[in-house]
């Protein structure tokens, strides 16, 4: 089993940043990479960006590509997503996720954490 806990969610005003940060506890020796995926009320869970924790190879969302940034933190199994520019569109609960390849789709993801609230004010 492996347990994911996001924090750094919150409000903030449109133009604004924030910075959300993963760890990841547990079995996690088989999940080579880790990432975000996020879900606005009414609509489908949405890729956001992964990153390998074997090369740092990263993907990104066309939506966030410029204003989003995913990195690994020096501590194993921790994972950040470094958010700029924000528009309301980017309001959601933001997840992180850990799986065993580099994906768009959340299917590849075997575990995830609870979640954290962003909300973007206009």
């Amino acid at each position: 089993q492996v347990q994911l806990v996001e924090s750094g969610g919150g409000l903030v005003q449109a133009g604004g940043s924030l910075r959300l940060s993963c760890a990841a506890s547990g079995r996690t020796s088989s999940d080579y990479v880790m990432g975000w995926f996020r879900q606005a009320p009414g609509k489908e869970r949405e890729f956001v960006a992964t990153i390998s924790q074997i090369d740092g190879v990263t993907y990104y969302a066309d939506s966030v590509k410029g204003r989003f940034s995913i990195s690994r933190g020096n501590a194993k199994n921790t994972v950040y997503l470094q958010m700029n520019t924000l528009t309301p569109e980017d309001t959601a609960v933001y997840h992180c996720a850990a799986g065993q390849r580099l994906s768009y789709s959340y299917a590849d993801f075997a575990s995830w954490g609870q979640g954290t609230q962003v909300t973007v004010s206009s």
